[in-house]
C-alpha cells in the first residue's frame, strides 16, 4: 500500500516536517513492514509559462518543430524549441528551465537544436512523471488551470508530494486504505485520527424516491454463502464528461501507484483507496433495467473492460442486468455499461463479496486487480454508504453533476460477535502484566466496544476487523497497540539431564569425521523417479517397492527415495556441468522403505487442543513407514590432486571403501568388506560392506554405461551404508586402545591361493590364526604371473605384532606369522611364497 504523505496528513495530525522515514518508523511499531519511499523525482526551476508565439519550421529529417516564444515570469521570453504541436498561442504550458532536472533523470540546460538555443524545455506529463500520456504537451487549461506565467509548477501540480510504501499482511485488509494507516499511524505515535468517513455527509435515500432494482439471487453452491452481503448504489446525473482530473488528484492517484483515466474512473479509484471500499460506476444510460447477482450460467460470456472476451465459470459471482453479465463481482466491470466521454448519468455500486468467491475468480480469469486484493482480504461492510456518497460529493463537485433520489439499499451483513476475554488471560499468553486500564484502553483504540462482565471482558470488535475472531486474537491487538517493546526477550531454561542421545552423537561423529577428511556434505531432494528407485534401491534387479506421493511437485519424480544415491550423482553431474571435476561429496538423511504389501496412512488427524493418547500416537506411528537414516557419497576425478614430482591419482573403488571405513571408525566399529554385486555398479568391482557380518551396505564404482548416459567420468566411485544399522552394532561403550610403550615387530607374508579364493577371506583367516600378538594385517599386493602355479594367485599381507608387556623378538613374531599361515592353509590350501 502506497500513502501520500499530504493524503495522510488530512486525517492524522502529521507534525510539520515529517518525513517519510518517520512515518515508517512509526508504521513498522504497529507491525505494518516498510517497503520503500515514492516521490516525483524531480528539481529546480520548473514553472508555468505561456506561449506567446511560435514558428513552425519543416525539417529535412521531415520532422516540423515550432520555434517558441514563451513568457516565463521573467523580463524577456525565452526561446524554446518544441517538437509537439497540440498547443496555441496563449496557452499555458509547463516549463522546466535550464538548471531542472526531470525524473530519469533528465538534466534540462540550454542547447543547440534545430539552429536556435532552446533556453529550457517545455514539458509533457509523461516527462513530469504524471502518467504514461505523450501525444503531445501538458496544457494546464486541460486541467482546469489558469496561473500567471512564473508560477511554481512543483507546487501548483502537487509534484513536491512523496509517499511510503507498507507491506500489508493478508488478515489487515483495513489497512489497504489511507483510512486504515491513518488510524495505525495514530496507533503509534498518538497523534489524533479523524476518520474520513465519519465526516462524509451521508447520502440517504428518501423513503418516497424510486428504487434502483437490485436482487441477490446467490448462495454458493459449496459453501452455502450469500456472494454480496452488501450492495448500495447511488446515482448522479448530468455530469460533464470532459471536465479534467484535478492535478491534486492526479498526483495523488499516481503517487499511490493507480494510473490516471478519466474523472469518473479516478474519482471511484480516489474513494478506494481513501476509504479501502472498492466501487464501481455505470453509466446508467446503459443499463437494461435493474441489477442482479448471480451465479454465471454454463456457457455464459462477458466482454471485460480490458477488451477481452472470457468464458465464465459457474463459480464466478456476477453482476447481471436484463441483458446479462455486465462484470464479474469484486474483479472487473463489463465492456458494455463501461463510463465513456460520452456517459452523463452514472450509477455507483458499493458493494461487500465474499472474499473467497472474489479470489478464485481473481486467480480463474487471471485478473489481479486493486479491488479483489480488497476484496480477498476482507473490506468493512459498514464503510459502503459512506464511499457511495463520498463519490457522489466528488462528482458533484469536480464534475458538476447532480445526485438523484434513485438508488438501492440492500444489507444482511451481521454485525460482529462479542468476544469474552477473561481476567489474566492476556498476561498469561503474552507473558507482561497488563492493567485492566491498559487493556481497556488497546481494544478502545482499535475501535471495539467493551462491556464488564464478570469473567472479565465482553469485547465486540469493529466492523473493519474481522481478524479478530477469538480471545488470542484481542490478546494479540494488545501486545500491539501497548507496544512488542514490553514483550521479554527470555531463553527458557533447559530441564537438567538431557542432551543428544547415542544416536545424535553418533551421527554428528560420523558427519565430522567425513568432513575432516575433505568430503563435502550436501542435502539433496527426496523425491525420485520409479527408473531411479529400481536402479539403486535394491542390490539386484527387480521393482522396488516406494512410496509414492499424494501431490508431487514433479510428475516425473513422484516417489520418495529408497537410497541416497541419485540425488549426490544429481549434484555431482550439476556441479561436473559448472567446471568443477574433483568431487567428494556425502550427504547423511533418511530413506523411505515401506514394507511389501503393508498399506500405509493414518486416520483422522487429532484435534491440536489437546495430547492425543498413547493408542492415538500408536496409530499415527504405524502408519508411517520405516526411514532408517543412510549415509553416502559420491567422489569422481582426482583422489590425489597432482603435484611437483607426484602424478595425480583418480579415484577408485578403494577410495569409496576408505570413506565407508572411516563411518565405521567414528562409531568405533570395523568395517569389512567381501566381494559383491550391486545392478548399478561396475561387476568385479563392487565390495559388500559389513560389520559384525552383517550386511550394512555397498561401495564401488558405477556401471560404466550408467556413468555415461549420466554424462559422468567413466569412473565413479559411490558408496552408502545404513547408518541406523551401523550404530546398532556398534558398542555402547568404546573402549580406547591404549598407547603402546613397546616397539613393534613387522613382517610379510606371501600364500598362494587360488585365483577364485577372496583375499579377504585369506586376510581374515591370518588373522584368526595369528593370534592376540597381532596388531595390524592389510593386503599390499597381488600378484598373478610368471612363477606362480596355473590359476593362482599370490597375496602378500603386511603384518605388525606388538606385544603390551615385552619388546618381542623376532622368533616370537614368525611364529605368530607362520600361526596364521596354518589356519589359512587349513581353509584354502595356502602355502607360503618362497
Amino acid at each position: 500500500m502506497r500513502v501520500p504523505l499530504s493524503w495522510l496528513g488530512e486525517f492524522v495530525e502529521l507534525e510539520t516536517g515529517t518525513t517519510p522515514d518517520a512515518v515508517h518508523a512509526a508504521l513498522v511499531k504497529v507491525g505494518l513492514e516498510e517497503e520503500g519511499v515514492h516521490e516525483f523525482e524531480l528539481s529546480g526551476p520548473i514553472v508555468v509559462g505561456q506561449v506567446l508565439e511560435y514558428v513552425d519550421e519543416p525539417q529535412k529529417n521531415g520532422k516540423t518543430i515550432r520555434w517558441c516564444q514563451v513568457e516565463v515570469g521573467e523580463a524577456e521570453p525565452r526561446g524554446i524549441v518544441c517538437g509537439a504541436h497540440n498547443f496555441a498561442v496563449g496557452d499555458k504550458v509547463v516549463v522546466s528551465l535550464p538548471g531542472a532536472v526531470l525524473p530519469g533523470p533528465f538534466p534540462i540546460a540550454a542547447r543547440t537544436t534545430y539552429g536556435h538555443v532552446s533556453d529550457g524545455m517545455i514539458a509533457s506529463a509523461r516527462e513530469l512523471g504524471l502518467g504514461e500520456e505523450h501525444d503531445g504537451i501538458l496544457v494546464l487549461s486541460t486541467l482546469g488551470l489558469d496561473p500567471a506565467p512564473g508560477t511554481d509548477a512543483v507546487s501548483l501540480l502537487s509534484l513536491d508530494d512523496s509517499a511510503v510504501e507498507v507491506n500489508v499482511t493478508p488478515d489487515r485488509g483495513y489497512a489497504f486504505s489511507i483510512r486504515g494507516i491513518a488510524r495505525e499511524y495514530s496507533h503509534a505515535t498518538g497523534a489524533v485520527f479523524h476518520d474520513p468517513a465519519a465526516s462524509v455527509p451521508l447520502l440517504e435515500r428518501a423513503l418516497d424516491a424510486p428504487e434502483f432494482p437490485v436482487a441477490i439471487d446467490d448462495r454458493d453452491p459449496v459453501r452455502g454463502r450469500v456472494g454480496a452481503t452488501v450492495f448500495i448504489t447511488r446515482a448522479v446525473r448530468g455530469i460533464d464528461p470532459t471536465r479534467p482530473t484535478p492535478p491534486w488528484m492526479i498526483a495523488r492517484l499516481t503517487l499511490a501507484g493507480v494510473r490516471s483515466i478519466s474523472l469518473t474512473v479516478d474519482i471511484t479509484n480516489y474513494v478506494m483507496l481513501e476509504l479501502g471500499q472498492p466501487l464501481h460506476a455505470y453509466d446508467l444510460q446503459a443499463l437494461d433495467g435493474g441489477i442482479t447477482v448471480r451465479r454465471a450460467k454454463k456457457g455464459e460470456k462477458i466482454t471485460t473492460l480490458d477488451g477481452r472476451d472470457r468464458t465464465l465459470d459457474a463459480q464466478d459471482l456476477l453482476i447481471t442486468d436484463g441483458s446479462g453479465p455486465i462484470g464479474i463481482a469484486g474483479v472487473m466491470g463489463g465492456a458494455r455499461t463501461e463510463v465513456t466521454d460520452a456517459t452523463t448519468d452514472v450509477l455507483v455500486e458499493a458493494a461487500n463479496f465474499d472474499p473467497v468467491s472474489i479470489a478464485r475468480s481473481a486467480r480463474r480469469h487471471k485478473l489481479p486487480s486493486e479491488a479483489s486484493r480488497r476484496f480477498e482480504r476482507g473490506v468493512d461492510p459498514a464503510v459502503a454508504v459512506a464511499a457511495a456518497s463520498r463519490a457522489v460529493q466528488l462528482l458533484e463537485q469536480l464534475a458538476g453533476g447532480v445526485a438523484d433520489a434513485v438508488g438501492s439499499d440492500h444489507s444482511t451483513h451481521r454485525a460482529p460477535s462479542a468476544i469474552e476475554l477473561p481476567t489474566g488471560y492476556v498476561a498469561a499468553l503474552v507473558g507482561v502484566e497488563y492493567t485492566a486500564d491498559e487493556i481497556e484502553r488497546a481494544l478502545a483504540e482499535i475501535g471495539a466496544r467493551i462491556e464488564m462482565v464478570d469473567a472479565g471482558l465482553l469485547v465486540t470488535p469493529p466492523s473493519w476487523r474481522p481478524d479478530l475472531t477469538d480471545k488470542s486474537t484481542l490478546a494479540e491487538e494488545v501486545a500491539r497497540i501497548d507496544g512488542y517493546h514490553r514483550i521479554p526477550s527470555i531463553l527458557p531454561t533447559a530441564p537438567p539431564g538431557r542432551g543428544l542421545t547415542r544416536a545424535q552423537r553418533l551421527r554428528r561423529s560420523v558427519s565430522a569425521q567425513l568432513a575432516a577428511g575433505g568430503a563435502t556434505e550436501v542435502l539433496s531432494y527426496p523425491f525420485l523417479s520409479q527408473r531411479s528407485n529400481d536402479l539403486f534401491g535394491a542390490a539386484a534387479p527387480g521393482p522396488v517397492t516406494a512410496m509414492r506421493l499424494a501431490n508431487p511437485l514433479d510428475s516425473e519424480a513422484p516417489l520418495l527415495r529408497t537410497s541416497v544415491l541419485p540425488g549426490l550423482i544429481d549434484i555431482a553431474r550439476r556441479n561436473l556441468s559448472r567446471g568443477l571435476t574433483d568431487l567428494r561429496l556425502y550427504e547423511v538423511g533418511t530413506v523411505f522403505r515401506p514394507e511389501a504389501g503393508t498399506s500405509y496412512g493414518s486416520g483422522p488427524l487429532p484435534v491440536g487442543n489437546a495430547r492425543p493418547s498413547a493408542e492415538v500416537l500408536a496409530e499415527l506411528n504405524a502408519g508411517i513407514p520405516p526411514q532408517p537414516r543412510h549415509v553416502g557419497g559420491v567422489i569422481l576425478g582426482n583422489a590425489v590432486a597432482r603435484q611437483v614430482g607426484q602424478p595425480a591419482v583418480a579415484a577408485s573403488i578403494a577410495d569409496a571403501i576408505a570413506a565407508a571405513r572411516q563411518v565405521g571408525a567414528a562409531v568405533a566399529v570395523q568395517v569389512d568388506v567381501r566381494q559383491g554385486s550391486h545392478q548399478a555398479m561396475h561387476p568385479g568391482r563392487t565390495a559388500e560392506l559389513l560389520v559384525n557380518g552383517t550386511p550394512v551396505g555397498y561401495a564401488g564404482e558405477l556401471l560404466p554405461s550408467l556413468a555415461h548416459d549420466l554424462d559422468l567420468p567413466r569412473v565413479v566411485a559411490v558408496w552408502e551404508v545404513d547408518l541406523d544399522r551401523v550404530i546398532a552394532l556398534a558398542p555402547l561403550e568404546p573402549s580406547p586402545s591404549p598407547i603402546a610403550s613397546y616397539p613393534a615387530a613387522t613382517q610379510d607374508l606371501s600364500l598362494v591361493v587360488p585365483v577364485d579364493v577372496a583375499a579377504g577371506e585369506v586376510l581374515a583367516a591370518v588373522v584368526d590364526g595369528s593370534g592376540a600378538l597381532l596388531e595390524d594385517a592389510r593386503l599390499v599386493d597381488d600378484y598373478r604371473g610368471a612363477g606362480l602355479p596355473e590359476n593362482s594367485k599370490s597375496l602378500t599381507f603386511a603384518l605388525r605384532f606388538r606385544a603390551p608387556d615385552r619388546t618381542l623378538t623376532a622368533g616370537e613374531a614368525s611364529d605368530s606369522k607362520l600361526a596364521g599361515a596354518a589356519v589359512a592353509a587349513e581353509r584354502f590350501g595356502a602355502t607360503i611364497r618362497e
